[in-house]
């Protein structure tokens, strides 16, 4: 019979291929509605860009392969219930061999190499990764994994400032519509852009990849000051022309997600994360009895709006 660390290690490794081919159903809805955007923008150059997008997925789809070539680094959020029979050291070490069996089974592209030499693990694991984030809950035996397969590309454009104060609310403005025309086209745009605001400088940072990479578009933060300025700064970026792939367009940002903490009162961390525009993740919750259940198992048609686009170019 399976250990509950064997049943781990599986289901790390069919998540990292899932994420990786099924894109989630809220961001195809929304790269949807940003094609039907540009086509009533009468942006030609935007919407075709924005339907090679979808197509690009429907193939995905179809032949059961890779979204994009970069299977970026795995990304784990874990809730694990107080009453889950598990030891955290090893579930993490399940999690990462799950990494490594995808890697070579599917087998994947190995992203992982050592800061200062440049040697390659081959596995898509090594020291730190995979990124392992933990959370637990009072009186459950059930564990949670989430993983998120983060690429270069929008890594890459990852800020941190320390705002005063007295910035306020005008300072954040500014310092992420300054991160969003400074990042341009390299994140793959449309992106999902994801905002921590407040606690400490490496909190702020964990607190923007959290939003980009985990939250589901459609989501609001509970804040309701926090949630009117994912609203306002979601409406500039998209003013900004930079548009899907940085030809312009009105569909810069798919969405914008803060998570937030308090922080001290002489300081203001504003971190902002892209993620780019195939929002890779998938999940899956395990019970203490070993059962799996994957919400994504059901991936519905993508919206395909071939039709329109070419009654609004012709």
């Amino acid at each position: 019979m399976a250990s509950i660390y064997d049943t781990i290690e599986q289901t790390a490794c069919e998540l990292y291929i899932r994420a990786l081919q099924e894109i989630p159903q809220d961001i195809r809805s929304a790269l949807a509605r940003g094609q039907k955007a540009e086509i009533e923008q009468q942006n030609e150059t935007a919407s075709q860009m924005m339907l090679t997008i979808l197509n690009n997925i429907e193939v995905a789809d179809r032949d059961h392969t890779l979204v994009c070539q970069d299977t970026g680094l795995p990304i784990f959020h874990v809730t694990v219930g107080s009453d889950a029979p598990v030891s955290i050291p090893e579930l993490q070490e399940a999690l990462s061999r799950g990494c490594a069996r995808a890697t070579r089974e599917r087998p994947l592209r190995s992203n992982t190499v050592h800061p200062l030499t440049r040697k390659h693990t081959g596995t898509n694991t090594g020291v730190g990764i995979p990124v392992v984030h933990f959370d637990f809950v009072a009186g459950s035996s059930e564990i949670e994994l989430q993983l998120a397969p983060k690429g270069s590309g929008s890594e890459n454009m990852s800020f941190l400032k320390m705002l005063n104060p007295s910035d306020g609310i005008r300072g954040i403005h500014r310092f992420v519509l300054q991160c969003v025309f400074e990042s341009g086209a390299r994140p793959c745009p449309p992106v999902i852009v994801g905002i921590g605001l407040g606690g400490t400088s490496d909190v702020a940072s964990g607190l923007a990849k959290r939003a980009s990479s985990f939250r589901k578009i459609g989501t609001k933060n509970p804040d309701p000051d926090v949630a009117l300025l994912e609203e306002e700064l979601l409406r500039e970026i998209n003013q900004t022309g930079i548009g899907p792939q940085g030809l312009g367009g009105a569909t810069t940002a798919l969405a914008v997600h803060i998570d937030w903490a308090h922080t001290h009162i002489s300081q203001n961390p504003v971190a902002v994360n892209m993620q780019c525009w195939r929002g890779e993740r998938a999940e899956a919750v395990i019970t203490a009895t070993g059962e799996v259940r994957f919400p994504q198992d059901e991936v519905p048609e993508i919206t395909n709006p071939q039709d329109e686009l070419v009654g609004a170019t012709a």
